[in-house]
């Protein structure tokens, strides 16, 4: 099929899942949202909304989530029955689940989040009357927002570098390895990112250019003529 074609296609998919969200969330009542992602747009993912339960809005950026969706590319699977925590603290379970068209690319994803903070907070309380011992592991904390910049730099947040600020430690291989790291999370994905994470780093938009083109290189890093 022609590139014409297959963006037909998927406008078409995209078109016949927006009912199919709003009949998942109308279903399962104020407890789930279905958010619908077309990757075609990763700055702005989201195209339908039913139900808030993490704020999204038309018009918003994906998550994490979805920027290690968009960095698996046509390798990326469904992700069923995940359990995180918005900013917030709400306690969310999630699946989601990729679009293909029909030469097999990704393209965008449907995903059903619903709210089981006071299931969770039952759960907590029954067990520990009943004596069960420790709670469950902390569930991570994902940013949900409209903005691609807050994601991002939620990303940074949480690398060891972004928690430890220890650029200048960095030998080059390891500067390089820090953009390679990234990239597989889908950061670069998203316009801008790189002069974002840069700027965030302390380094020249150049920099920052030339570390993700080494990254990305299978040789492994440049000669050490490279900006530091």
């Amino acid at each position: 099929m022609s590139d014409s074609g297959l963006e037909a296609e998927r406008d078409a998919i995209v078109a016949a899942l927006k009912p199919v969200a709003r009949g998942i969330a109308a279903t399962f009542g104020p407890v789930c949202e279905v958010v619908l992602h077309d990757y075609r747009r990763p700055e702005e993912s989201v195209v339908e909304v039913a139900g808030s339960v993490t704020g999204r809005e038309v018009g918003g950026a994906m998550s994490e989530i979805g920027l290690r969706v968009l960095a698996r590319g046509d390798d990326a699977c469904d992700d069923l029955n995940y359990v995180t925590r918005t900013r917030s603290g709400a306690l969310v379970k999630s699946s989601t689940v990729v679009l293909r068209d029909s030469s097999g690319g990704v393209f965008g994803a449907l995903c059903v989040n619903v709210d089981v903070t006071a299931v969770g907070e039952a759960h907590a309380l029954l067990g520990a009357l009943a004596g069960l011992g420790a709670a469950p592991a902390e569930a991570p904390v994902t940013t949900f927002g409209n903005d691609i910049d807050a994601v991002v730099d939620a990303v940074l947040e949480t690398h060891p570098l972004g928690t430890h600020r220890n650029w200048a430690g960095l030998d080059r291989a390891g500067r390089v390895d820090l953009f390679r790291s990234l990239d597989a999370q889908g950061v670069f994905a998203v316009r801008r990112a790189a002069e974002q994470v840069g700027a965030r780093l302390g380094i020249s938009r150049a920099s920052a250019y030339s570390y993700l083109a080494q990254a990305r290189t299978p040789a492994g890093p440049a000669s050490d003529g490279a900006p530091a």
